[in-house]
């Protein structure tokens, strides 16, 4: 069974605090993840299980160990139920894990009545490193991380996906409140594979769709709480230089992203004209997602000038600013190197790091020319 990396986050987590709240998109391994940790366990969409743990239930919160409630949005009494019980005994931790994916009705009742006694904790896909062979190391750029997607087997990509997001578009999406039909669900879905790492322009995704940008836009923010997309801030600061102030929206798992746009083998994946930014949302979502796992406090944005000059991404973590540029090739030149030290020079960035396709490490005083797993190891 794979290790999973956030394992020692939420057990210190449970240490701080009563009670914890995994999220993370549908099929993640939230819940196998849970089982491990705690062998209480209640899936309160079935209705068996919520009647048994109503009618148990001063009897299962008073015993030790941890208690388990998966999809904890289904039944929403339980949020003041978990109130009470908390605050009658609020230096007793590690008592309730809830499990369930983003949605508006599960951190508004969050939010209403666990305020304070809840700490949360994002559980996304398999990560690079969470991987246990080169094999499905090599597969997991084009497959993406859902455990039952095909990086582990090598098969079910990518029809996996296309029935995940035809799911989620159909079913999860409506139930979450999104007001938008599964057919435009599904236009919009494929105009937001077609501009992955671009500066995000919602009037011009409206008037593809004939929607209006401010609905573009809430739709959208059901998409990044689903934890299918990432807005990357642009960087502002004073450097005599106009900035771009447009966010960049990137797919966070490039397995559904591949999906979308009918790619199906590693061939066809290099020949396409979007492959660079592909591998950049790619890199960018490794790195910010062993940030989250470990809990290092960061800001995470990109940078672009009137005159195009850029940095992938930024980093401000540990007290400094890292500027990380990501090239597809194993091959970087001295252009590449020399254009990132100027770029990096305009906000006065501690560190750099070319992050490539190469597989020696080469550091020379705050500069770094590596490849994504050498990346990884120079994070805090």
């Amino acid at each position: 069974m794979l290790k999973r990396t956030i394992s020692p986050l939420i057990a210190q987590r449970l240490r701080d605090y009563p009670a914890v709240a995994l999220v993370g998109p549908r099929q993640s391994g939230k819940t196998t993840l849970a089982r491990q940790l705690g062998k209480r366990y209640y899936d309160l969409e079935q209705e068996s299980d919520r009647l048994r743990l109503d009618v148990q239930w001063d009897e299962v919160v008073r015993e030790p160990g941890l208690l388990v409630l998966d999809e904890a949005q289904e039944w929403p009494e339980v949020f003041a139920r978990l109130r009470g019980e908390i605050d009658r005994d609020r230096q007793r931790a590690g008592r309730f894990l809830l499990l369930g994916s983003v949605s508006p009705a599960l951190m508004t009742r969050v939010s209403e009545s666990l305020a304070g006694r809840l700490s949360v904790v994002e559980l996304a896909p398999l990560a690079w490193d969470e991987l246990n062979s080169n094999a499905q190391r090599h597969r997991h750029w084009l497959m993406g991380g859902f455990p039952d997607g095909g990086v582990l087997n090598g098969r079910t990509f990518p029809a996996w996906q296309r029935d995940y997001l035809d799911l989620l578009r159909q079913r999860d999406l409506p139930n979450w409140g999104l007001a938008a039909t599964p057919q435009t669900m599904l236009r919009l879905l494929r105009m937001l594979a077609s501009v992955h790492g671009q500066e995000w322009n919602a009037s011009q995704i409206g008037n593809s769709l004939g929607l209006s940008y401010h609905t573009v836009n809430s739709h959208v923010d059901y998409l990044v709480g689903a934890f299918l997309l990432r807005r990357l801030e642009a960087f502002h600061a004073n450097i005599r230089k106009r900035l771009v102030k447009r966010p960049k929206v990137y797919w966070r798992d490039t397995g559904l992203l591949h999906s979308i746009l009918n790619v199906e083998d590693p061939n066809s994946l290099l020949s396409q004209p979007w492959v660079g930014a592909s591998w950049e949302g790619y890199v960018i979502q490794q790195v910010i997602s062993a940030l989250e796992v470990k809990g290092a406090v960061h800001n995470a944005f990109y940078l672009r000038t009137s005159d195009q000059r850029e940095i992938d991404l930024i980093l401000e973590l540990s007290g400094e600013r890292w500027a990380i540029e990501i090239k597809l090739t194993s091959r970087p030149s001295r252009d590449d190197l020399a254009s990132l030290n100027r770029n990096a020079d305009l906000i006065e960035a501690d560190r750099r790091f070319l992050v490539c396709r190469q597989s020696d490490l080469v550091q020379s005083g705050g500069q770094t020319v590596c490849d994504l797993e050498g990346m990884l190891e120079c994070l805090p």
